[in-house]
């Protein structure tokens, strides 16, 4: 049993070993440009399912009420939150369609949409970044290593791993990590 967890341990520590030094001026990047669409009065749409889901509302936690700083409040929905909204589409048109209805009715451009899918394929994400890149939003994609959102993505994040708790954890911290340079490039500390 503790061979298990130590081996668990070292693998979420490997993963994000391996991750982040090959993504630093990404992750820069990304960060700057959250921060000029906030700047600019836009917002971040967030969207995914199961554990990918529950990430999408962790972050736009921590972008509406604060992560590191105390500071005003930051416009990020999570697509994922609105069960009425979801059945009802899900219910009348497909389960395809969840987050790509909340796009065309939400997405404005100059917004981003933040998509996250461990497989990189998830049929509802893909179809709602299609539906993002069409209306003028920027992408960011988190992913696992292969699928279509890595290509469909203006700045695609991929975990090199075939563990899909591994893939969620490096996605979280690089989670953390956006919101805290957002903030820092917003309010100046």
């Amino acid at each position: 049993m503790r061979n298990l967890i130590q081996q668990s341990v070292e693998d979420s520590i490997t993963a994000k070993k391996i991750f982040f030094p090959k993504h630093m001026e990404k992750i820069e990047s990304c960060a700057a440009l959250m921060a000029l669409s906030l700047k600019k009065g836009r917002k971040i749409l967030l969207f995914g399912n199961g554990g990918s889901a529950a990430d999408c509302q962790h972050i736009a936690a921590e972008f509406v009420n604060r992560f590191q700083m105390e500071r005003k409040p930051l416009p990020a929905i999570a697509l994922t939150t609105d069960t009425s909204i979801i059945t009802s589409i899900g219910n009348d048109y497909a389960f395809e369609d969840i987050f790509f209805k909340q796009i065309q009715a939400l997405g404005k451009k100059g917004d981003i949409a933040l998509g996250i899918s461990t497989s990189g394929n998830s049929p509802n994400v893909i179809k709602a970044v299609e539906e993002a890149k069409d209306i003028g939003l920027s992408i960011i994609g988190f992913s696992g290593n292969k699928g279509k959102l890595k290509t469909l993505s203006d700045i695609p994040f991929c975990v090199d791993s075939d563990t899909t708790a591994r893939i969620q954890e490096v996605h979280i911290l690089l989670a953390h990590i956006l919101c805290d340079l957002t903030e820092r490039i917003l309010f100046n500390e």
